[in-house]
């Protein structure tokens, strides 16, 4: 089964607004065993949607078009499918009561113009949207199946696992192939040393197709199989992922697609123990990763963004004769700052960042991209330097936090000191 996805209005074509859509839904339909072959983005133009429409429909199975159900004049999805299906628009009474009633609950004003969101081509079937004033709809054109959604995110998420899903599993004579995925997240070994040591592995494992994704400052690797068999399909994966992970060794920190904070979460909590932070360069950025895992009050204690030297002193008792002869970067201070974290609320562990993220501020000595983490834990303290290339604050900052975050995880799960850097 092929699919194509189609995604409407001026704002995506022309880059103003990011396509998440399409990429939600390939990652769905692909899941399910359907065929992605083209993803496209159509602006908001009658003819240019008809045409589209009419070449989709000669050539894939199914499509699921976002975008261009609502209110006003550039809305036109429901009129273009209508002429490339070759019939007209009708108002739906049910689409149109759905439309009044969610106004009056709102209490709102129900203008004429959203009575155009009503009016869906006459061999559609409605799709209800249980979030939303439009209703999206199915229709074929020519040999495809088109699903049309709203391009409202949380509208379309719902009513492509509610009404699309479902139906595509039932078309007819059109047999699903089983698609299964899996994820390994790696820190510290650039993309071209992560694709040299997986490099061969598909040879290994017939109808198997690995990618590689930089998602800065991680390196994922992506393992793919289509098969026949379910069950199949998950051994082989397993199987492919142990031999990844055996290649790569510790710079694999996840098997399972998690972030690298809710590793670090899921190892506090599996020892029951807990975690303060004392940031400068990172700028809270750290703890905000750490809080965005649910339930991280099970083991996150404190955060303090001490930026400048007399913070350092005055909350976390970093010595002032530490800052005189080493500076606020260095290993000392980091170390003094772990452990002043910790010692504060009476953490199991203190980790701490102080660096230059740059772009100005550096020296020879300590170059824009260095920076020092520091551990505080139930074996005593420690601290790590490490430089990056970069010259972009934002860049650094990110590498920063993960590069502590990293430090925290091998501690946790005994795993040989960083080498990265």
């Amino acid at each position: 089964m092929i699919a194509w996805i189609l995604a409407t209005g001026d704002e995506v074509v022309n880059g103003a607004v990011e396509d998440t859509n399409s990429a939600h839904i390939a990652r769905a339909l692909l899941e399910e065993g359907v065929r992605v072959e083209r993803h496209m983005a159509v602006a908001d133009d009658l003819d240019a949607l008809v045409d589209a429409f009419t070449e989709t429909g000669g050539r894939a199975d199914v499509c699921v078009v976002t975008g261009g159900l609502g209110p006003t004049q550039d809305d036109l999805s429901a009129e273009a499918a209508a002429r490339a299906a070759g019939t007209g628009l009708s108002l739906d009474p049910e689409a149109l009561a759905w439309i009044e009633a969610l106004f009056k609950a709102m209490d709102w004003k129900m203008n004429e113009s959203n009575r155009k969101q009503a009016y869906l081509p006459e061999t559609a079937l409605r799709l209800d949207n249980p979030m939303g004033t439009a209703p999206g709809f199915s229709l074929d054109i020519n040999r495809c199946r088109f699903f049309f959604l709203p391009g409202v995110p949380r509208e379309m998420v719902r009513m492509l696992a509610q009404e699309v899903i479902p139906r595509i599993r039932l078309m007819d004579n059109r047999p699903l192939e089983v698609f299964r995925s899996r994820t390994l997240r790696t820190f510290g070994g650039g993309e071209a040393w992560v694709g040299q040591m997986v490099s061969g592995l598909e040879g290994e494992f017939p109808g198997l197709k690995l990618g590689l994704r930089a998602l800065f400052p991680e390196v994922q690797v992506k393992l793919y199989l289509r098969t026949g068999d379910a069950d199949e399909a998950k051994r082989v994966l397993s199987r492919a992922a142990g031999l990844v992970a055996d290649r790569l060794g510790d710079r694999v920190f996840s098997l399972e697609d998690e972030d690298l904070e809710a590793v670090v979460g899921r190892l506090l909590r599996e020892r029951g123990q807990t975690l303060a932070l004392a940031e400068s360069c990172t700028g809270g950025l750290v703890s905000h990763r750490i809080t965005g895992v649910s339930g991280a009050s099970d083991y996150f204690l404190l955060s303090a963004v001490t930026y400048a030297n007399h913070a350092k002193t005055r909350l976390l008792g970093v010595s002032e004769s530490t800052l005189a002869q080493h500076g606020a970067v260095s290993g000392e201070t980091a170390r003094e700052m772990a452990r002043g974290a910790r010692e504060a609320v009476g953490a199991d562990w203190g980790l701490s960042t102080t660096g230059i993220a740059g772009p100005t501020g550096g020296t020879e000595e300590k170059p824009v991209g260095t920076v020092w983490v520091g551990l505080s834990g139930p074996d005593g303290d420690r601290s790590f330097r490490f430089r990056f290339p970069f010259p972009e604050r934002e860049r650094n900052k990110e590498i920063f936090a993960t590069s502590a975050l990293d430090v925290l995880r091998r501690a946790l799960a005994g795993l040989e000191d960083p080498r990265y850097g």
